[in-house]
């Protein structure tokens, strides 16, 4: 197994204290944590892309290129690439810049995301949203593997012999494709032979099977390698304590006023919105969350690899008010207790 550690960079205030760090501190702190993934012994290091709600997450890219320049040698992803509202001219461009600094260690997480605002903030419909995915995604691709392209499409203007610049350090980087909720995903990636993120956040486990089972079956049929059909998959947030008691003592008020401060209304009965975990006994029994003591993480986690067959599991330490120095605690943690004995117990060829 592989570790990341993922950040959508969430400015909301703190769930039992009201505390509202600035922006300036939290972006700040987004950048020292992935400094300290390096130094942890993670693998990857991932933000987020939102342009709606309590977020800081607008301009990724910004914070990889921080990144790129404090560390050396963990890879930056991105959690996700909202590639639907992007001109793929500019992601492309964007992209390999951000590869070039990094010498090679971006790799995209795309998706059509995760807040329903965003497609009016840029002037698209959100009814076409697979629609544009779809055609962005393909264009980017061509743009990242071949010189002077001629495009034509639907939704921005043709090109005609366009070559995007920088290009990539070392040929195009590696696409995984962000799955919460619908097939459309899985099934752009297993056609192109790319790998599936799932998110594993908020709905219960048989929902993201279907997803990565409907992944696999279409990642042959298409022709690919089984054995090159790789994924990933979230976790909803990290907790550590000592033993599961002292866990539920210590985040039980904390987990539950964030689920209530992060609860959306408008969204009710739209599946990967809001969680159905909403006690911290319900999230620790049978929600993604890894919350308890190292051992019921290690079993959580390798319970979720029996079933998803992942190779890289995402961590986030940033979503519940914890401070930055209990960040980096937790980082450590799982670092020390938690990853060697799930990188023994599921090995994985990814990155090898």
């Amino acid at each position: 197994m592989r570790f990341q550690v993922l950040s959508i960079v969430g400015h909301a205030p703190h769930p039992l204290t009201g505390r509202l760090s600035s922006a300036a501190d939290r972006l700040q702190e987004v950048v020292e944590t992935g400094v300290a993934a390096e130094r942890l012994g993670f693998d990857a290091y991932a933000i987020g892309e939102r342009h709606a709600g309590a977020f800081l997450s607008s301009s990724p890219t910004a914070l990889l290129g921080a990144l790129a320049a404090r560390t050396r040698r963990i890879r930056l992803l991105t959690g996700v690439t909202v590639v639907a509202i992007l001109d793929p001219v500019r992601v492309a461009e964007d992209y390999a810049t951000l590869d070039q600094l990094s010498r090679g260690r971006i790799e995209l997480v795309v998706g059509k995301g995760a807040e329903a605002g965003h497609f009016d903030l840029f002037g698209l419909d959100e009814a076409r949203q697979w629609d544009l995915q779809k055609e962005k995604y393909e264009l980017l691709r061509r743009l990242w593997r071949e010189e002077g392209v001629d495009w034509e499409g639907e939704f921005r203007p043709a090109l005609k012999g366009v070559t995007t610049v920088p290009r990539p350090f070392a040929g195009a980087p590696r696409v995984w494709h962000g799955s919460a909720t619908s097939l459309n995903s899985p099934e752009l990636a297993a056609q192109h032979g790319d790998p599936l993120f799932t998110a594993n956040a908020v709905q219960p486990r048989a929902a993201y099977v279907r997803l990565i089972d409907h992944y696999r079956e279409r990642f042959e049929a298409h022709g690919h390698d089984p054995a090159q059909a790789y994924v990933g998959a979230g976790s909803g947030g990290l907790l550590i304590a000592d033993t599961h008691e002292q866990a539920v003592a210590r985040y039980k008020e904390l987990y539950e006023a964030r689920v209530r401060q992060s609860f959306k209304p408008h969204l009710v009965g739209r599946p990967g919105y809001n969680t159905p975990f909403t006690t911290i006994e319900d999230a620790i029994a049978d929600g993604p969350q890894l919350i308890g003591s190292p051992q019921q993480i290690i079993d959580k986690i390798l319970g979720y690899h029996a079933a998803y067959r992942h190779q890289l599991q995402s961590v986030t330490v940033d979503g519940f008010g914890l401070s930055a120095g209990e960040q980096v605690d937790t980082l450590q943690r799982f670092a020390e207790e938690v990853a060697p004995v799930v990188r023994r117990a599921a090995p994985s060829t990814l990155w090898s």
